[in-house]
């Protein structure tokens, strides 16, 4: 014991000192590196555990969290996708407006008539804003219908689409006029009584003619999509698809305009039968309902 307690104090005294033990304190230094890192497992797989091991009822916590958070973030997506058609709707209705000679007032639809033979729609305009029976509706592409009643706040529009509407119309490419009747269909207008001889092809474009003094003249109608020729018929079948939208259209517009005359309800309770013979006489009428 004496003898290592000299050697130690020896050379304690020699490092201190001297420089000659300095290559052992490497050696020493290099040889307890791999014991400083085992004796430092422990707590390296306590960071890894507490970093990477999670309890059931946390990750059950983080799903419904993250769930909800889906959720939400979906209906606002939705919402967002909503308000940019619904953007787009109304910038056409406004360049739509830029358009027109006559003056506007813009509405929405606030109902439909249940009925399926019906092609009926509320609007949330009435008497307190000078809307009156006859008044034409327009949508941001084209004729929608016309005003057949009116309450204080809110009035009932007929869809052209509709089978106890017509309308008389003209095709834009030569003036050739024509009456343009529902037929049940949101999808499609038929004309009435035309000629196989008459100059009319696939494509054609057509807007309002103006006579009845019912709907001002140049408002798009629709566009023929189909012409029918059936042997041993004296017509032709003339299937139009309407260029308003009138089963997706909300927002609309109602047309002031100065030839437009204030229909009486003797007009309007006239039947289509009645109406599509006077047109025959002075160039088309629209029934009312």
């Amino acid at each position: 014991m004496l003898l290592l307690a000299f050697a130690g104090a020896l050379l304690i005294l020699i490092d201190s000192f001297t420089t000659l033990l300095k290559p052992v304190h490497n050696w020493f230094e290099n040889t307890a590196v791999p014991f400083y890192w085992v004796t430092s497992l422990p707590a390296r797989f306590k960071d890894w555990a507490d970093d990477s091991v999670i309890s059931r009822s946390e990750l059950e916590a983080d799903r419904k969290r993250l769930t909800t958070e889906l959720l939400v973030y979906q209906g606002q997506v939705q919402r967002m996708a909503e308000l940019t058609v619904e953007n787009m709707r109304l910038r056409n209705l406004l360049n739509a407006t830029e358009l027109l000679a006559d003056n506007v007032l813009v509405t929405q639809l606030i109902g439909v008539s249940p009925d399926p033979l019906t092609h009926v729609i509320s609007i949330n305009r009435g008497a307190e804003d000078k809307i009156f029976v006859g008044q034409p509706v327009i949508d941001g592409e084209g004729l929608m219908g016309q005003v057949i009643d009116v309450f204080n706040d809110h009035s009932r529009v007929l869809l052209i689409t509709d089978s106890r509407h017509a309308l008389p119309v003209k095709v834009a490419r030569n003036g050739l006029r024509a009456i343009a009747e529902g037929v049940g269909d949101y999808r499609q207008i038929a004309l009435r009584d035309m000629s196989p001889t008459q100059d009319i092809v696939v494509g054609d474009t057509l807007v309002s003619s103006g006579l009845g003094d019912r709907f001002p003249e140049g408002y798009p109608v629709g566009t023929i999509v189909d012409i029918n020729k059936d042997v041993g018929n004296d017509f032709v079948d003339v299937v139009v698809e309407p260029a308003a939208k009138v089963d997706r259209s909300r927002h609309l517009l109602l047309v002031f305009s100065g030839e437009l005359k204030l229909v009486s309800d003797n007009d309007l309770s006239t039947e289509k039968e009645l109406v599509t013979d006077k047109a025959s006489a002075n160039g088309g009428a629209v029934p009312g309902e």
